[in-house]
């Protein structure tokens, strides 16, 4: 077996363990202990396991896109890119994007516009 193969393996490990830690908090949350240490613990290693599998996902993306290299792409690696595509919409912050005043502004701007065309289509 290859590296990068082992590469992949390992970073389906790290993405599984973040999963179980993130529904092991989630579990937590619903019942209501998300001040105790143990929900402390594993929100703390889920951050951190998160960063390493952005890391460890980083890395791979250079080692597959390298231009001096010629490789293909297999189905493990195009699983795993998918997949890595939904954990950084996911993670996103959000708040920081939806919540900036301007951009509040702008869409309130473009929603007077499309009202103001759609009441000289209506006369």
């Amino acid at each position: 077996m290859n590296y990068s193969k082992l590469y992949v393996y390992l970073i389906f490990a790290v993405k599984i363990l973040f999963i179980i830690l993130a529904i092991f908090h989630i579990y937590l949350k619903s019942k209501g202990q998300t001040d105790s240490n143990l929900d402390k613990n594993i929100v703390y290693w889920k951050d951190r396991i998160e960063f390493i599998f952005i890391l460890l996902m980083s890395f791979f993306l250079i080692y597959l896109f390298n231009p001096r290299q010629n490789r293909t792409i297999d189905k493990e690696s195009k699983l795993l890119l998918y997949l890595f595509g939904f954990v950084l919409i996911v993670t996103a912050d959000w708040n920081k994007f939806l919540n900036q005043k301007k951009w509040v502004v702008n869409i309130k701007n473009v929603q007077d516009i499309f009202g103001l065309l759609q009441d000289k289509e209506n006369k």
